[in-house]
């Protein structure tokens, strides 16, 4: 029988401070940046059978909340008490996302027997592998992004395993932070451990194990009375990332919602194929994968904040996967970056729900810059060292209802910035510049908040600077109802000298003594036309630097003289381009315009049909050649109706004859759904 809802609003608040009390174990008794600094960790109470039950509010990453600890608890044969396990293996059990992030969990047990389990992760630093940091879109194979781990016991019945600490630290680069982190987790383990037998001596075990059922379930009841405030329909939408491998061809994350009462899918069958680069999402199949799920959570917080933020809120929602494709890779895919195509899928589903509740839902936050990991040796003494510097996070989308906060955005937000003085003790940098970069967020009538610009120089020979999920330099942010698109992201070696180098998206990178790196995150979308901005408004982000008054004229069509605004200079302006300004729809930079003009909804529905017949290790290599052909097409053979798809198929299955096999006739490839599928 469920109990009353009295008792289970007081358990709720029980199970989410107990999950507090382990996030705050960890965050001070941390040992890396990147933990204590920036808080990429996570705790929780998971039930039985792995569904995540209770989650901090406050405290540590908010994307993973729901996540399912099942397939990996299911792997480990036995358990007893004081057994606690751990897996940073993206393959094995699905629990993982990439290596360095370690999970661990930990029995609980009443009289014998299993109730539940403290859960949680960290984001290590380093876990070996190819590069510092471990991570790099240059990565093709799992094997090069550091040791793993399957789901294995790290203490037995209270025993440390030893042997196994010891392979873990001599395949890292910096052992004493694994070490100290991983410390700092078993900590927060035993408080959750702690925490849960308090509630169970205050409520008894059976409100206990019951009550932690009804949570899910509550969690569930409050989704679907969300849901059914969305229109039903079917709302589409798509967003790129700049590149699917090193110098490689844009890669499109596609989503087809469909709403139906109190019930959600998200259908990514117009996705990408897996790719021989670190940017795909290791699902494991699962329709309710965390890493699908994050946009869906945050929307449903968004709408209601008294939700209770577990696994049943996961319940009314699925998702559409196909075997192979980016969002669904086969092993050993490498699967590092996923974290960069996570963000572009969360700012896919975003876009999708954007459409829905457009009066609800803020334009594209900023994003494309990336997470800063320097190694380097210290000039002093010799000794080696690595740390994580700031984040370089972009803004929030301007909404309906206010513009976007500042250089923090909703798909970053949750990571802290570190203290020029904290980046500067952890190695030795010196920071030149860190702070908001002007005229990067999206003109509208809520502007979009801006990216953030990190500066900084190196001292030592052979520097390698990580920069994780470099992005957005060539599709950026979008904007919503006539909002203006965020402005690019950039990466500069040794900026306004004679040695400058535009590094693009490149993501690992040797400095030497007195080289200079500055980073910028993309701006934001904005919301609205920026000629209904008021004029003050205008004014004051001027004089804030928000915006130069040479964007203001132009973006903003306000004329600022003498500081102050030139009522008469401004009203005519704005007349002036009133008609030529008065686009309603999604914002797009003049990249992704003209990208679509060649790459049609009608093309891409074919594209990514032909792809879908073929065996995995031939769709990457198929997508690359179909772009180069149509690239190099003459304009005027392209009819954007899926027709220039198949000819230069047929040519390239000329040349390869068994993909003629495997795909079939391809004058039976259909755009059927073009029209639901139009980019806008």
């Amino acid at each position: 029988m469920p109990i009353d809802r009295v008792t289970l609003q007081i358990l709720a608040n029980h199970c989410a401070a107990a999950t507090e009390s382990m996030a705050h174990t960890l965050f001070r008794t941390a040992h890396s940046t990147f933990v204590k600094e920036t808080e990429d960790f996570t705790t929780g109470l998971a039930t039985a059978d792995g569904k995540t039950f209770a989650s901090p509010y406050d405290l540590g990453a908010t994307w993973f909340v729901g996540l399912d600890y099942g397939r990996a608890i299911r792997l480990v044969d036995s358990y007893e008490e004081g057994d606690l396990c751990m897996t940073n293996d993206p393959y094995s059990g699905f629990v993982c996302t990439h290596s360095p992030d370690l999970h661990l969990w930990k029995p609980i047990f009443h009289e014998g027997e299993l109730v539940c389990f403290s859960v949680g992760h960290v984001h290590n630093t380093d876990v070996g592998g190819a590069v510092p940091a471990s991570l790099s879109r240059a990565n093709t194979e799992v094997y090069q992004e550091g040791i793993r781990f399957p789901p294995t016991k790290l203490y037995r019945r209270g025993a440390l395993n030893r042997e196994l600490v010891d392979v873990m630290l001599m395949n890292v680069r910096m052992p004493e932070q694994n070490w100290g982190d991983l410390k700092a987790q078993v900590a927060a383990m035993v408080t959750g451990e702690r925490k849960v037998h308090a509630m169970i001596a205050r409520f008894g075990v059976d409100t206990f194990r019951e009550g932690i059922q009804d949570l899910l379930d509550y969690a569930e009841r409050q989704a679907r009375r969300l849901i059914e405030r969305i229109p039903d329909g079917e709302y589409f939408f798509a967003d790129y990332m700049d590149e699917d491998s090193v110098d490689g061809k844009p890669c499109r994350i596609a989503v087809n919602m469909i709403v139906d009462g109190a019930e959600i899918v998200f259908d990514f069958s117009q996705t990408d194929p897996q790719l021989t680069s670190s940017l795909n999402i290791p699902t494991g199949g699962d329709p309710r994968h965390v890493l699908l799920m994050i946009p869906y959570m945050y929307v449903m917080y968004t709408m209601d904040r008294s939700v209770l933020l577990n696994s049943g809120l996961l319940r009314p929602a699925r998702c559409i996967i196909p075997q192979g494709s980016l969002v669904n890779p086969q092993f050993p895919a490498a699967v590092g970056m996923r974290s960069l195509g996570a963000m572009r899928l969360q700012s896919c589903v975003f876009g999708a729900f954007a459409r829905a509740l457009p009066d609800l839902m803020p334009a594209a936050c900023g994003d494309g810059g990336p997470l800063i990991n320097v190694r380097t040796t210290d000039p002093r003494t010799g000794r080696r060292l690595m740390a994580n510097l700031d984040p370089i996070t972009g803004g929030a989308g301007g909404s309906a209802r206010r513009d976007g906060t500042e250089g923090s955005g909703a798909s970053y937000g949750f990571l802290k910035n570190t203290p020029v003085e904290i980046n500067e003790a952890e190695v030795p940098v010196k920071i030149l510049k860190y702070g908001l970069a002007a005229d990067s967020g999206g003109a509208g009538r809520r502007r979009g908040g801006t990216g953030t610009t990190l500066e900084f120089q190196v001292f030592s020979p052979h520097t390698v600077v990580t920069a994780r999920n470099r992005d957005r330099s060539r599709f950026t942010p979008w904007g919503m109802e006539g909002g203006h698109a965020g402005k690019p992201s950039s990466f500069f070696l040794n900026p306004d000298t004679n040695r400058e180098v535009n590094l693009g998206n490149t993501d690992v990178v040797t400095a030497n003594p007195g080289d200079i790196i500055r980073i910028t995150s993309a701006g934001a979308g904005g919301y609205g036309s920026p000629l209904e901005r008021e004029p003050e408004r205008v004014l004051t982000d001027v004089r804030r630097g928000f915006v130069t008054a040479q964007a203001a004229h132009t973006e903003y069509g306000v004329v600022i003289t003498d500081d102050a605004v030139d009522e008469a200079a401004t009203d005519m302006r704005r007349r002036h381009r009133t008609a030529a300004d008065g686009h309603r729809g999604f914002g797009h930079i003049e990249a992704r315009t003209a990208f679509e003009r060649m790459w049609t909804a009608a093309n891409y529905e074919v594209l990514t049909a032909i792809l879908a017949r073929l065996p995995v290790d031939w769709r990457f290599f198929v997508k690359h050649r179909l772009f180069e052909a149509i690239e190099r097409m003459p304009k005027t053979e392209r009819t954007g109706e899926g027709e220039e798809v198949r000819r230069a198929f047929d040519l390239l299955a000329a040349e390869h004859p068994e993909l003629a096999r495997h795909a079939g006739p391809v004058e039976s490839v259909e755009p059927a759904a073009a029209e639901r599928v139009s980019h806008e």
